[in-house]
Protein backbone atom coordinates (compact mmCIF):
# COMPACT_ATOMS: atom_id res chain seq x y z
CA UNK A 1 0.00 0.00 0.00
CA UNK A 2 1.50 3.53 -1.46
CA UNK A 3 1.30 6.69 0.95
CA UNK A 4 -1.69 7.82 1.28
CA UNK A 5 -3.11 11.08 1.44
CA UNK A 6 -4.67 11.23 5.17
CA UNK A 7 -7.85 13.64 5.98
CA UNK A 8 -10.65 14.00 8.28
CA UNK A 9 -14.05 15.61 8.19
CA UNK A 10 -17.26 15.75 10.25
CA UNK A 11 -19.65 13.10 10.55
CA UNK A 12 -22.18 13.51 7.15
CA UNK A 13 -25.23 11.17 6.97
CA UNK A 14 -23.39 9.22 4.19
CA UNK A 15 -20.95 7.73 6.71
CA UNK A 16 -24.11 6.82 8.67
CA UNK A 17 -24.53 3.34 6.98
CA UNK A 18 -20.87 2.05 6.85
CA UNK A 19 -19.82 3.47 10.65
CA UNK A 20 -23.18 1.44 11.60
CA UNK A 21 -21.41 -1.82 9.01
CA UNK A 22 -17.98 -1.25 11.59
CA UNK A 23 -19.41 -2.34 14.76
CA UNK A 24 -22.53 -4.57 13.12
CA UNK A 25 -20.70 -6.41 10.97
CA UNK A 26 -17.82 -7.05 12.71
CA UNK A 27 -16.48 -10.57 14.54
CA UNK A 28 -17.94 -10.71 17.79
CA UNK A 29 -14.30 -11.81 18.83
CA UNK A 30 -12.78 -8.24 17.15
CA UNK A 31 -15.53 -6.35 19.31
CA UNK A 32 -14.14 -8.06 22.55
CA UNK A 33 -10.51 -7.45 21.73
CA UNK A 34 -11.45 -4.12 22.05
CA UNK A 35 -13.30 -3.89 25.13
CA UNK A 36 -17.28 -4.34 23.49
CA UNK A 37 -19.79 -6.11 26.11
CA UNK A 38 -21.76 -7.76 22.85
CA UNK A 39 -24.48 -7.79 25.45
CA UNK A 40 -25.08 -4.51 25.23
CA UNK A 41 -24.66 -3.19 21.72
CA UNK A 42 -28.24 -1.23 20.72
CA UNK A 43 -30.19 -2.13 17.35
CA UNK A 44 -28.33 -0.94 14.59
CA UNK A 45 -31.53 1.30 13.96
CA UNK A 46 -31.22 2.53 17.42
CA UNK A 47 -27.04 3.09 17.34
CA UNK A 48 -28.04 4.86 13.61
CA UNK A 49 -30.59 7.02 15.10
CA UNK A 50 -28.51 8.18 17.83
CA UNK A 51 -25.57 9.17 14.92
CA UNK A 52 -28.55 11.20 13.01
CA UNK A 53 -29.31 12.86 16.19
CA UNK A 54 -25.97 14.03 16.83
CA UNK A 55 -25.22 15.76 13.23
CA UNK A 56 -28.36 17.61 14.01
CA UNK A 57 -27.30 18.75 17.25
CA UNK A 58 -25.28 22.29 18.00
CA UNK A 59 -21.41 21.89 19.75
CA UNK A 60 -22.74 22.64 23.13
CA UNK A 61 -25.60 20.03 22.69
CA UNK A 62 -23.42 16.95 21.28
CA UNK A 63 -23.31 14.09 24.19
CA UNK A 64 -21.01 12.75 21.28
CA UNK A 65 -19.42 14.17 18.49
CA UNK A 66 -17.66 11.87 15.49
CA UNK A 67 -15.25 13.12 13.10
CA UNK A 68 -14.66 10.37 9.74
CA UNK A 69 -10.83 9.51 9.10
CA UNK A 70 -10.63 8.97 5.43
CA UNK A 71 -7.15 7.47 3.11
CA UNK A 72 -6.89 8.99 -0.37
CA UNK A 73 -10.83 10.47 0.05
CA UNK A 74 -12.45 6.85 1.17
CA UNK A 75 -13.74 6.56 4.84
CA UNK A 76 -11.69 4.28 6.77
CA UNK A 77 -12.30 4.98 10.26
CA UNK A 78 -13.65 7.25 12.55
CA UNK A 79 -12.80 8.91 15.86
CA UNK A 80 -15.52 10.19 18.28
CA UNK A 81 -15.76 12.11 21.88
CA UNK A 82 -18.05 11.40 24.10
CA UNK A 83 -18.45 12.06 28.15
CA UNK A 84 -18.47 15.77 27.34
CA UNK A 85 -18.37 18.92 28.74
CA UNK A 86 -18.22 21.33 26.74
CA UNK A 87 -15.64 23.99 27.25
CA UNK A 88 -13.34 21.70 29.66
CA UNK A 89 -13.00 18.06 28.56
CA UNK A 90 -14.29 14.75 26.79
CA UNK A 91 -13.08 11.19 26.36
CA UNK A 92 -12.13 10.23 22.75
CA UNK A 93 -11.95 7.01 20.82
CA UNK A 94 -10.44 5.66 18.03
CA UNK A 95 -11.29 3.06 15.60
CA UNK A 96 -9.45 2.09 12.08
CA UNK A 97 -12.84 0.31 10.15
CA UNK A 98 -10.61 -1.41 7.25
CA UNK A 99 -8.14 -4.10 9.17
CA UNK A 100 -5.63 -3.57 6.04
CA UNK A 101 -5.42 0.15 7.38
CA UNK A 102 -4.09 -0.76 10.69
CA UNK A 103 -0.83 -1.63 12.06
CA UNK A 104 0.26 0.66 9.59
CA UNK A 105 1.18 4.02 11.32
CA UNK A 106 -1.91 5.78 10.17
CA UNK A 107 -3.59 6.38 13.28
CA UNK A 108 -1.05 8.70 14.77
CA UNK A 109 -1.28 10.93 11.82
CA UNK A 110 -5.57 10.19 11.60
CA UNK A 111 -5.58 11.21 15.66
CA UNK A 112 -3.37 14.18 15.15
CA UNK A 113 -5.31 15.81 12.17
CA UNK A 114 -8.41 14.81 14.51
CA UNK A 115 -7.36 16.91 17.74
CA UNK A 116 -8.50 20.66 15.96
CA UNK A 117 -11.47 19.24 15.48
CA UNK A 118 -12.16 18.31 19.32
CA UNK A 119 -10.33 21.17 20.99
CA UNK A 120 -11.56 24.54 18.78
CA UNK A 121 -15.23 22.88 18.31
CA UNK A 122 -15.63 21.87 21.75
CA UNK A 123 -13.93 24.26 23.86
CA UNK A 124 -11.26 21.48 25.73
CA UNK A 125 -9.43 21.93 27.96
CA UNK A 126 -8.82 18.76 27.98
CA UNK A 127 -8.68 15.60 26.17
CA UNK A 128 -8.92 12.63 27.43
CA UNK A 129 -8.69 8.73 26.10
CA UNK A 130 -8.94 5.56 28.13
CA UNK A 131 -8.28 2.61 25.54
CA UNK A 132 -8.41 -1.11 26.68
CA UNK A 133 -5.50 -1.99 28.02
CA UNK A 134 -4.91 -5.20 26.63
CA UNK A 135 -5.29 -3.53 23.05
CA UNK A 136 -1.81 -2.27 22.25
CA UNK A 137 -2.92 -0.70 19.52
CA UNK A 138 -4.40 2.84 20.83
CA UNK A 139 -2.04 2.91 23.78
CA UNK A 140 0.91 2.77 21.12
CA UNK A 141 -0.48 5.53 19.30
CA UNK A 142 -1.82 7.65 21.98
CA UNK A 143 1.91 8.08 23.61
CA UNK A 144 3.36 8.12 19.91
CA UNK A 145 1.37 11.31 19.73
CA UNK A 146 1.96 13.07 22.51
CA UNK A 147 -0.64 12.56 25.19
CA UNK A 148 0.13 11.57 28.60
CA UNK A 149 -0.13 8.71 30.75
CA UNK A 150 -1.87 9.13 33.90
CA UNK A 151 -2.79 5.64 34.66
CA UNK A 152 -4.15 2.21 34.56
CA UNK A 153 -7.11 0.69 36.85
CA UNK A 154 -10.31 -0.59 35.91
CA UNK A 155 -13.55 0.86 35.01
CA UNK A 156 -16.03 0.38 32.93
CA UNK A 157 -15.05 3.23 30.00
CA UNK A 158 -18.40 3.46 27.99
CA UNK A 159 -22.15 2.46 27.73
CA UNK A 160 -21.19 -0.51 25.51
CA UNK A 161 -18.55 -1.55 27.41
CA UNK A 162 -17.28 -4.50 29.95
CA UNK A 163 -15.62 -3.51 33.27
CA UNK A 164 -12.12 -4.11 32.11
CA UNK A 165 -7.98 -2.52 32.50
CA UNK A 166 -7.90 0.78 30.46
CA UNK A 167 -5.19 3.27 30.41
CA UNK A 168 -6.06 6.51 31.17
CA UNK A 169 -3.75 9.25 28.79
CA UNK A 170 -4.71 12.89 28.70
CA UNK A 171 -3.68 15.66 26.41
CA UNK A 172 -3.93 19.51 27.39
CA UNK A 173 -5.01 22.26 25.55
CA UNK A 174 -1.56 24.12 26.02
CA UNK A 175 0.24 20.47 25.20
CA UNK A 176 -2.09 20.06 21.98
CA UNK A 177 -0.78 24.12 21.07
CA UNK A 178 2.52 22.41 20.78
CA UNK A 179 2.47 19.77 19.21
Amino acid sequence: MGEKVLSVRELQEKDITPLSDYWFSAEPGFLEGIGVDLAKMPARDEWQEMLATQMRQGYEEKQSYCVIWQADGQAVGHSNVNKIVFGQEAFMHLHLWKPDFRQKGMGTDLVKLSLPYFFKNLQLKTLYCEPYALNPAPNKTLEKVGFDFLKEYITTPGWINFEQPVCLWALTLEKFRKL
